[in-house]
């Protein structure tokens, strides 16, 4: 095997365990093969070299048997595999280790498929990247309506399904629905599916309830093979222009999300476009070759130290205390009922199933508020997130107060109101008048210090900064502050909660707009500076586009808004005014009540055009606000650094994957930083330790 073994040597064998089942109704005979590693379902089965040379010799020798009528192969509880062994791929330092890998995969895989009796796999848990093809391989599938989670997620590593993925399931279900498995979920934050979405799209045959699903599974199996059911699947189409159609438009979307910034979706799409008319083996050496490629290239390594970050550090949040100290959380408040407060209160009653209740200043804005969280949980019993009992049951967890009375037994208070430092600590001082001593006062702000709020309570150590990213629902960071004050035990509380709430928490130093605001308004400030400076908006707005960003400097704006990026900047400004301007031009913009840079229909609206550009004045090109704006990032982490924002350099790293979309195949800023150098150049040393998300030799 080329001495991939070797490389492996921590390889944690999944077995390929093989035994006899009768079949009912005079089927015959099944091998029925049990993934298994050995360990529970926290530790999932994967594939490294000895597992596949494992599960090849279990295939010769059900190859050889005369006396079965079928070939099985499920997984053990809640797993059925989850593809490759990461870690050891990202020890492949060679193109021969590279392709023996691949062809091994495909080696043993499309045995499956290629035995003298049909194949069945019985899909019970997790099903992910080589656990999903070892599936597609098979004559038939049924899958557990319970399975959480079902993914092709190789591009969003930085790889393509490089063991049959990318030829098998288009094949299967068509090239549009492939699509979705293969680039699309990948491309957005790694989306998963469920057992019962697959089975909607075709990768299963049949689905069945978890509680009797191997035993229903092999019912079923039986009843193929005695033709009593008849297998129903989508006609495969070799009609070219549904292909190229389906091709096309996912090109587009991969243009317009990473321009061009990440190779492994466009060989994804290549891979699938040919595979409406190559054979077998030429579809897999393809495969093989872009696999090869692509696990010697910069984006893998930097894909898996993200992985790393989002599945490992992410889990264990460095500087959290003991979660002993954590208080129970049995009623929350929240001050506010706008539309961030209003998100706030359906998260914390859908995800810690306990009352919730909204303040406001009137009538009409309390009724608003509690009516958005309404509104939301019909349209998730529209499309079946919930069943009507918790749709009835999270709409009766949220109510509305006009006084703050209604907070006296809660044991967690979070405020969503205006960004202004006294507001705030009006609003701390009234909840803390009528809350136990012991709740926790929480502050959403995004800029402002969490001390100043605290500093004239009688119970300072209870205020902890709660810092959620927009849209709550969907962005996963959490940047939980420390105030001067702030106890252990308020702080170990306000983790717990946000472990709860499904967030992924990054501890950081109460310092000015904490990590990400502070990152964005940096490099904003360098995009909107240059624009001042008379670079075009276009020229500015796309200098950048290389990074493969989520959106444009001035898209972003757009979305957060022009008034709340010119008063972040301001508090910055305020706080480091060496380091951070305030753009006169974007306090017009505010001024003029403009939206943003751009009109509805993406064009540059002619008045913001006016407000920004000096007629007869050239400002920076494209490459010179790139450098500009990269420069000004990994100067500003530096600082951050040494003063202690943040333990290390991958929870930056961390807060702008998860809070900021910086891209996942970048592997984080400081990497990018580091490998273009730009870290040395600025700072005179790299930010992380050498080999860390590096390209191998």
């Amino acid at each position: 095997m080329s001495g991939i073994t070797e490389i492996f040597d921590d390889e944690v064998v999944t077995h390929a365990l093989v035994r006899d089942v009768r079949l009912p109704g005079d089927a015959g005979t099944m091998a029925l093969i049990t993934l298994d590693n050995g360990f529970d379902h926290t530790k999932p089965n994967t594939f490294g070299p000895r597992g596949l040379t494992e599960l090849g010799q279990a295939l010769d020798a059900i190859s050889a048997r005369t006396d079965i009528a079928a070939v099985g192969v499920t997984g053990k509880p809640f797993i059925f595999a989850v593809g490759a062994d990461l870690k050891g791929a990202a020890l492949v330092r060679t193109r021969e280790q590279a392709e023996a890998l691949g062809r091994l995969g495909h080696e043993v895989f499309r045995r499956l498929g290629e035995l003298e009796v049909p194949s069945f796999a019985f899909v019970n848990g997790a099903a992910m990247g080589g656990g999903l093809e070892i599936a597609l391989h098979c004559t038939y599938r049924t899958i557990s309506s319970g399975v959480p989670a079902v993914a092709l997620p190789e591009c969003f590593l930085g790889l393509v399904p490089g063991w049959g993925g990318t030829q098998l399931l288009p094949r299967l279900i068509g090239p549009a629905n492939a699509i979705k498995l293969i680039i699309e979920n990948p491309l957005s934050q790694n989306r998963m599916i469920k057992g019962r979405d697959a089975f909607a799209l075709g990768v299963a045959d049949a689905i069945f309830d978890p509680a009797d699903f191997l035993e229903e599974s092999l019912r079923w199996a039986a009843r193929v093979l005695t033709g009593e059911t008849a297998v129903a699947r989508h006609p495969f189409t070799e009609d070219a222009a549904a292909w190229q159609a389906a091709v096309a438009g996912a090109r587009a979307l991969v243009d317009l999300k990473l321009r061009g910034a990440s190779p492994a979706p466009y060989r994804a799409l290549d891979l699938m476009e040919s595979a409406r008319t190559a054979s077998r083996d030429a579809g897999f050496a393809a495969e093989t070759t872009a696999l090869a490629d692509l696990l010697m290239g910069d984006e893998l390594r930097a894909g898996l130290y993200s992985f790393d970050l989002v599945q490992r550090r992410a889990k264990r949040p460095a500087g959290a205390p003991d979660k002993a100290l954590a208080r129970k959380v049995t009623k929350v408040g929240v001050v506010g009922a706008g539309l961030m407060a209003s998100q706030l209160g359906l998260l914390f009653a859908r995800r810690l199933e306990v009352p919730v209740v909204l303040t406001d200043l009137d009538q009409a804005r309390l009724d608003k508020g509690v009516g958005y969280v309404h509104a939301e949980v019909d349209k998730l019993l529209a499309k079946g997130r919930v069943t009507s009992d918790q749709a009835n049951r999270l709409k009766g967890l949220v109510t509305g107060s006009l006084t703050k009375d209604a907070f006296a037994d809660a044991d967690f208070v979070i405020e969503a109101v205006f960004e202004d430092l006294a507001v705030k600590k009006q609003v701390f001082a009234e909840v803390e008048a009528v809350v136990g001593p012991e709740c926790v006062l929480a502050t959403n702000t995004s800029s402002l210090p969490v001390s100043s709020m605290a500093a004239d309570l009688r119970h300072p150590e209870r205020v902890v900064g709660f810092h959620f990213f927009n849209p709550v629902a969907v962005l996963p960071l959490l940047e939980i502050v420390r105030g001067d004050k702030t106890d252990d035990a308020t702080l170990a509380t306000a983790f717990a909660v946000g472990k709860a709430l499904k967030k992924s928490s990054v501890l950081v130093k109460d310092a000015p707009a904490f990590v990400v605001n502070r990152l964005l308004t940096r490099f904003m400030g360098e995009v909107i500076g240059a624009v001042d400076e008379g670079t075009p908006i276009e020229v500015a707005d796309h200098a950048l586009d290389g990074l493969g960003l989520p959106m444009s400097p001035f898209t972003l704006l757009q979305l957060v808004g022009p008034a709340v990026a010119l008063h972040v900047s301001e508090t910055l400004h305020e706080a480091f005014p060496g380091r951070y301007g305030v753009s006169a031009n974007l306090a017009t913009l505010v001024k003029a009540g403009k939206p943003g840079v751009y009109a509805p229909d993406f064009s540059i609206d002619p008045e913001a055009r006016q407000i920004f550009e000096a007629a007869g004045v050239t400002g920076p090109d494209a490459g010179q606000v790139r450098d500009r704006a990269l420069r000004a990032l990994a100067e500003e982490i530096g600082i951050m650094l040494d003063e202690g924002v943040v333990a290390a350099a991958e929870d930056i790293d961390l807060c702008m994957i998860l809070g900021a979309g910086w891209p996942f195949h970048n592997g984080g800023i400081t990497p990018y930083l580091d490998r273009t150098g730009v870290s040395a150049q600025v700072n005179g040393r790299p930010f992380l330790a050498p080999g860390v998300a590096s390209v191998p030799a």
